[in-house]
């Protein structure tokens, strides 16, 4: 696959992230260029400076795991980026077919019955199936009534990408938009690099760069992150204010997909918020929260 032109990018904006007094270097006076040169980086790396740019330039086909480990500890990558980088470098030599996931269509797709039993045995909490490309494809009740503004909106295709850049309900559902955001394009672009060949992900970059200009110029930072662990802040238009916990655990029988759990502090305002999420949500003849709400 000729991925050059991603390899350079993302090289490139890992060096200008990187001041010299990081890397232990003297400044100087006289940078024309944010973060090292090439040649800073190809002496930490302990390279030459020709087949550093030869790199930079974006010929990673073939290129050794120790010289991948070499580039990655010069450029100070985190988890997220050195596995980005190897995925790029895999995509480059077309190993990355034997162990990229399976391509799957959320309309095709559907979760067996076991995974769905377990979805709904989870009562405590928000939890769902997703894709790299942020689809949702399995929830249980209490995720479906968590998630009210991103199914409210048909053209959203139960996509928390295109909620996140495409509506304006996803303002006030993410107090912290801008951090929200930032993640998104990080798992996109994760995705980007660990499944190459995804036509629909491609599609879904191609629609979000078009229409929003918050997307477009996050997409350019090449910023990637390991989605597993934290704390979010949320305000469902129903309860209120909600501060959750996620863990997010890769599937072994399924390949790709994501199992995300949100939880609540026991004793905390958020739980007693999920507890009347879940008592709203339990109630079939009421519909969605979001329509008791504007009708109670």
């Amino acid at each position: 696959m000729d991925n050059r032109a991603e390899v350079r990018e993302f090289l490139t904006s890992r060096r200008a992230k990187i001041t010299p007094e990081q890397a232990g270097l003297p400044s100087g006076s006289r940078r024309r260029v944010p973060g090292l040169r090439r040649s800073e980086v190809a002496a930490l790396a302990d390279m030459s400076v020709e087949y550093y740019a030869k790199l930079e330039r974006g010929s990673l086909a073939g290129v050794s795991p120790a010289v991948l480990e070499a580039v990655a500890r010069a450029l100070r990558l985190d988890d997220a980026e050195r596995a980005h980088l190897l995925h790029l470098a895999q995509a480059a030599d077309g190993s990355e077919a034997l162990t990229r996931p399976r391509r799957r269509s959320p309309r095709q797709w559907q979760p067996r019955r076991s995974l769905q039993w377990t979805l709904d045995a989870i009562t405590a909490g928000p939890a769902f199936v997703r894709n790299g490309r942020m689809d949702v494809l399995a929830a249980n009740q209490l995720a479906r009534a968590f998630y009210d503004d991103v199914y409210a909106t048909p053209s959203n295709q139960a996509n928390l990408a295109r909620f996140n850049f495409l509506d304006p309900a996803s303002h006030r559902f993410y107090p912290d938009w801008d951090q929200a955001a930032d993640v998104v394009v990080a798992i996109l672009r994760t995705e980007a690099g660990r499944n190459p060949h995804d036509k629909d992900l491609h599609d879904l970059i191609g629609e979000l760069s078009t229409r929003s200009d918050e997307f477009r110029t996050r997409w350019g930072a090449h910023d990637v992150r390991l989605h597993g662990t934290g704390t979010k802040r949320f305000h469902h238009q129903a309860v209120g204010e909600l501060t959750l916990a996620y863990e997010g655990l890769e599937m072994a029988a399924e390949p790709g997909l994501t199992l995300t759990i949100y939880t609540a502090e026991p004793g905390s305002p958020a739980e007693q918020g999920l507890r009347l999420l879940a008592s709203w949500a339990a109630t079939q003849e009421g519909g969605t929260p979001a329509q008791q709400h504007a009708t109670g």
